[in-house]
């Protein structure tokens, strides 16, 4: 028997059984894969080159309690972050180019430049969100029903009155629109801020996404946009041997059929190969779907198994991956040593392909993110390669059409590689001679990225849609409380679970504190 058995082995399910196993707690964490890591994994794209397929940034792990908590223990183990001063930027259609840097008076010069209080706006939001930060980060990241909570909530009502709170609360709900448009005049700076709300499985026009985005401007500016040295594979491995290393175990290709219940309490789980392991406690590291209506079975509560129907998922995410025989020159200076950049003309554009995905239309300019890993980390490839990472965060789950009205198929299997070519044709514009430069192109359409992960469900990547109904105290469901049930002994953890998605860990380390980690 063991005590813990951990369902998934993406970051909440490591982060959660790193901890428990550091407090002496026999674990064990079951994969269904042949791989640990959930979306941490490596695959090699071309002989010599390593990528990502999917998540690649750690910027939130590395913020993270869990992060603090666990890092010195991963960097024993091989975990080691790999940085740019020059975390993002933006790339207009007509070559226009902005670079966030993580020196906040650099910043306020470039966006002066640009027009005039942009650059004073920048700071205002940054400098505010830096001095909230013990209550912000707090109500964003601790379980959400709990004492710790309600003394929090009530010292916030002791600084700033009930009313102030309350209008704390309303500026929180803005959306980005708002606030991209209310305190920049410049359209390259409302561009700079505009894409990074869809990696947070939101729109510019959805509640709370210009907190979201907020949150997102002051993190890149104080801690970059690292990513793991080796790949995010390499990062999955260091957990794994820190478990080991601890006396417990990551077991893979090993798929759970159902989590056996007895009397409202959990005494085990049953693998698809029949065998039978006994357990005091199982965390969850899966969607609703997977754990209401197919481990629990019988045994799910009815209010939980009614809810999980009702549960909806985002949009899908498609990722495009080159291989190139020399490091691209781009047309517009300064983009070189950049981590991030989205290919983006504003909030409009932005705006409009996050419609058409979210109404099953394939984008007709969709929303690129570019990643450089290889300037971060010259072990992905040989010297004088590159390694892009493209991310479109705004792809149909399922295509009921092109808004371009060039792309006849609706399954992903037919049209995943004509996405990839409009992807390509706009890389192109901006990037010197590059269909020359490309060694090999690799796709994953969202229905690629769920094969990958089960708990990718339609390519969502973000474990649910995180409207404001499907967040915070009411993620996954409104009766939710901290991922508990009313059986004993089963935690749900995951990006379906409040706090969320992202490589941050949280419910997996709140889950452990839980237990007494």
């Amino acid at each position: 028997m063991v005590d813990h058995v951990i369902i998934g082995s993406g970051i909440n399910g490591l982060v959660a059984a790193s901890l428990l196993a550091l407090k002496g707690r026999k674990v064990l964490v079951l994969e269904r894969e042949g791989e640990a890591g959930g979306c941490m994994r490596s695959r090699p794209l071309y002989p010599g080159f390593v990528h990502d397929p999917l998540a690649a940034t750690f910027v939130l792990f590395m913020t993270s309690p869990a992060g603090a908590a666990l890092g010195p223990h991963l960097a024993r183990h091989g975990f080691e972050y790999c940085h740019s001063p020059h975390p993002t930027a933006v790339l207009r259609p007509n070559g226009e180019a902005l670079v966030l840097t993580m020196d906040q008076a650099e910043n306020i010069r470039r966006l002066n430049a640009l027009s005039a209080g942009d650059g004073d706006a920048h700071a205002a939001v940054v400098q505010g969100i830096a001095a909230d930060a013990p209550f912000l980060f707090a109500l964003l990241g601790n379980p959400a029903w709990d004492w710790k909570m309600a003394r929090l909530m009530f010292a916030q009502v002791r600084q700033r009155g009930l009313r102030g709170l309350a209008a704390w609360f309303g500026q929180a709900l803005a959306p980005a629109r708002g606030w991209l448009e209310g305190d920049f005049k410049h359209p390259t700076v409302q561009a700079l801020f505009a894409p990074w709300v869809l990696h947070t499985g939101l729109g510019p026009e959805a509640a709370y996404s210009a907190q979201m985005g907020k949150v997102i401007a002051f993190a890149l500016e104080a801690a970059g946009a690292p990513i793991a040295k080796g790949g995010a594979g390499a990062a999955a491995q260091a957990f794994v041997r820190l478990i080991e290393e601890q006396g417990g175990e990551v077991r893979l290709n090993t798929d759970v059929d159902r989590i056996l219940v007895q009397g409202k309490q959990v005494t085990g789980v049953r693998l698809t190969d029949g065998s039978d392991i006994a357990c005091a406690s199982v965390l969850a590291s899966v969607t609703p779907s997977q754990l209401y209506g197919r481990m629990l079975q019988g045994d799910a509560p009815a209010q939980d198994r009614a809810a999980a129907t009702r549960f909806r998922h985002g949009r899908g995410n498609f990722q495009l991956h080159y291989a190139l025989d020399a490091v691209p020159e781009w047309l517009s200076p300064g983009l070189e040593q950049v981590a991030l950049i989205h290919l983006a003309d504003g909030v409009d554009s932005v705006s409009r392909s996050v419609n058409e995905a979210e109404r099953g239309l394939l984008p007709a300019v969709p929303t690129i993110c570019v990643g450089q890993p290889s300037v971060l980390d010259p072990s992905r490839c040989p010297a004088g390669k590159a390694v892009l990472w493209l991310q479109i965060p705004d792809a149909p789950r399922i295509i009921k059409g092109d808004a371009a009205g060039e792309i006849t198929a609706t399954d992903w299997g037919a049209a995943a590689e004509a996405f990839a070519d409009r992807i390509e044709a706009i890389l192109c514009c901006h990037i010197k001679d590059f269909k020359s430069l490309v060694l090999n192109r690799t796709a994953y359409s969202p229905q690629d990225l769920n094969r990958m992960n089960i708990n990718l469900e339609g390519g969502d990547p973000y474990g649910g849609a995180c409207t404001l109904d499907q967040f915070f105290i009411w993620r996954p469901f409104a009766h939710s409380t901290n991922g508990t049930s009313e059986i004993k002994g089963l935690i749900h953890i995951g990006a379906s679970t409040h706090p969320g998605p992202g490589l941050g860990g949280g419910s997996g380390f709140n889950a452990a504190k839980r237990l007494g980690a």
